[in-house]
């Protein structure tokens, strides 16, 4: 809170200061001062006219951490935070708060200093609750991991989505096509809920036992009412098995000869192979990955719950074959919410009074609950499909959430067109407060002026930010022969890393393309990095189009934008996301013809 006049005075509404000072240092080594002045004495490099410029704050300052090489991982912006990134840094806890930003207005730095700012603030009571960060893969999680430790704040849980499943399972991948998109679909809740109830059923036959000289028998209409009642009684089936069970038993020992106790009944029947099958065929016992991976296995069941709700096509996008070892199966980043809308279907398995006091010993969370948190912060939201939303919206304690992104970098199939679609899936206990970055910081603007003319076609709807670096290098175009392609791209990303001097290089090219770089790479002997966990700290860094999203790196070269008009959902926006990685030179390179949205420069 003392800071707040730092970060936010103008010549304008200079909040009480006489003058802002800035020190450049370099470990011990002071290496400059910019001073600005307010009221009779104003001298600051920020404009604060009515002429439609950006005010800025520390304008040297900010020129040069701009300037500063990039290291493979994102830095805090403590010391050159502006007025804008300052108010949304600072807004309340609660409801939930969008933020709109295009590439380089610092949305995910603003959002992660929120988070350390609303933990400093608000202590007392989200120390207890918790915070929770999202992001859309490893390799982004890797990226920004040093910000919140930076500012002293190293409780915060930095996650996918997939780390959220509760059970422990595989999970590598994406599904495709229509299989992607029906698994985002929120009919898919209604599916699962249908899937369930398809578990709990009464007997096909009567089931008869031997009891000593005399056989029990269950009719099939008993079984029917224990199902029935079981369902009316309890919202999450497995916490249902012990009911059917006891009423099994009892209805078993009602009609044997003479008075039969039930739990006598139960312990000299429950593990015979009959009542064992009964059980599970009346009301089994599921894990969520047991659950799903039965349902997906199945065209029958899939099928029945899909009537009414999907089409053929749609349900046979689901099917797969089913494994007989189920810890081996690999589950896709689009299963994971469908494997947490089963753990809120399912609950967890019965366990005895001391197991559930062990886990909450543990965990500190019930067995039966899913741990929510005080305020949860999710980057890159405009990718997010409904099953996703609703995932997080499960993990909300009291509805406070920072959502950010930019809709205009919305891809895949669930690709956005405004923030509407995306609020409607989440809390809504208050209305939601929106607000947008508008200043570009790290491209500079002859990049920017190349990015905007696909934004015009990506998201019309949108204004590209205001970019305060005005100077910078002009984007190279190497066209090259289809048969030399990753050649010229070797030469290029080498060339443009020598013209950098210090600093990294993404090449970043179509998903169908990146194996092939990957040979002229390593037969060019070039010291390079691939797209994973660590593969940002390599002076080179090849990186497919689907996961350079939210990266930034001094120089980017995009290999054949044609291609990846094509074979991306949202082709437009997808290369609009590759043209905007770079802080200060970007090269194109193409065999094909470049797109018209391109071809005009």
């Amino acid at each position: 809170p003392v800071a707040e006049a730092f970060y936010r005075a103008t010549g304008r509404q200079p909040m009480g200061l006489a003058r802002r000072r800035h020190f450049a240092t370099r470990g011990r080594n002071l290496l400059s001062i910019e001073d600005e002045l307010f009221g009779d004495a104003l001298a600051a490099l920020g404009i604060d006219d009515d002429d439609g410029r950006p005010t800025l704050k520390g304008h040297g300052a900010l020129i040069t951490a701009l300037e500063t090489a990039r290291t493979g991982k994102l830095g805090d912006i403590v010391a050159t935070i502006q007025g804008e990134q300052d108010e949304i840094i600072r807004a309340e806890l609660p409801g939930v708060l969008v933020v709109q930003g295009g590439p380089g207005t610092g949305k995910t730095v603003v959002a992660l200093h929120r988070a350390a700012y609303l933990l400093y603030t608000y202590r007392f009571p989200l120390e207890g609750q918790g915070v929770l960060v999202v992001g859309p893969n490893r390799l982004f999680l890797n990226y920004i991991d040093q910000v919140l430790p930076s500012l002293g704040e190293a409780g915060v849980e930095l996650v996918v989505l997939a780390d959220l499943v509760a059970d422990p399972v595989r999970v590598a991948g994406y599904d495709k096509g229509m299989a992607a998109r029906i698994k985002g679909d929120l009919r898919m809740a209604t599916l699962l809920q249908r899937a369930v109830r398809q578990r709990q059923r009464p007997l096909r036959e009567p089931l008869v036992v031997g009891y000593g000289i005399q056989h029990l028998r269950l009719p099939v209409e008993e079984s029917r009412r224990i199902v029935d009642e079981a369902r009316r009684r309890y919202r999450k089936h497995n916490a249902g098995r012990r009911f059917v069970e006891q009423q099994l038993f009892e209805s078993l020992a009602r009609r044997g000869h003479g008075e039969l106790d039930p739990a006598e009944v139960r312990e000299r029947l429950r593990h015979t192979l009959e009542v064992r099958m009964a059980l599970e065929w009346m009301w089994p016992v599921l894990t969520p990955a047991q659950f799903l991976h039965d349902f997906f296995g199945s065209k029958a069941l899939l099928r029945l719950a899909a009537k009414g709700i999907l089409t053929d096509d749609e349900w046979s996008s689901l099917h797969r074959k089913r494994s007989d070892d189920l810890d081996g199966v690999v589950w896709t980043n689009d299963d994971a919410p469908l494997l947490d809308e089963a753990r809120a279907l399912l609950g967890p398995k019965p366990r005895s009074k001391r197991q559930r006091q062990r886990i909450l010993a543990e965990t500190g969370i019930p067995d039966d609950e899913v741990r929510t948190y005080g305020h949860i912060v999710v980057d890159e939201a405009q990718d997010l499909s409904p099953m996703q939303l609703r995932m997080l919206n499960r993990r909300s304690l009291n509805g406070s959430m920072t959502i950010v992104g930019d809709i205009a970098q919305s891809t895949g199939q669930w690709a956005h067109a405004t923030w509407d679609e995306i609020l409607e899936h989440l809390p809504d206990r208050r209305p939601p407060r929106r607000e947008e970055l508008s200043i570009g910081y790290r491209l500079p603007a002859p990049i920017m002026d190349v990015a905007a003319r696909v934004l015009r076609e990506a998201a019309p709807q949108l204004d590209p930010p205001a970019s305060v670096r005005e100077d910078g290098a002009e984007p190279t175009w190497i066209a090259a022969d289809a048969d030399a392609l990753a050649d010229v791209v070797v030469r290029t990303a080498v060339d443009e890393l020598d013209e950098l001097g210090i600093g990294s290089v993404a090449v970043i090219s179509p998903d169908s393309m990146v194996d092939a770089l990957a040979e002229a790479l390593d037969a060019a002997g070039v010291d390079y990095g691939r797209a994973t966990r660590h593969g940002l700290e390599s002076p080179i860094t090849l990186v497919p189009v689907s996961l350079v999203k939210g990266l930034e790196l001094d120089g980017s070269v995009v290999v054949e934008p044609a291609a990846i008009l094509e074979e991306e959902v949202q082709g437009a926006r997808a290369l609009y996301v590759a043209l905007t990685r770079a802080t200060k030179r970007l090269a194109v390179v193409h065999a094909r013809p470049l797109p018209d949205v391109l071809d005009a420069r």
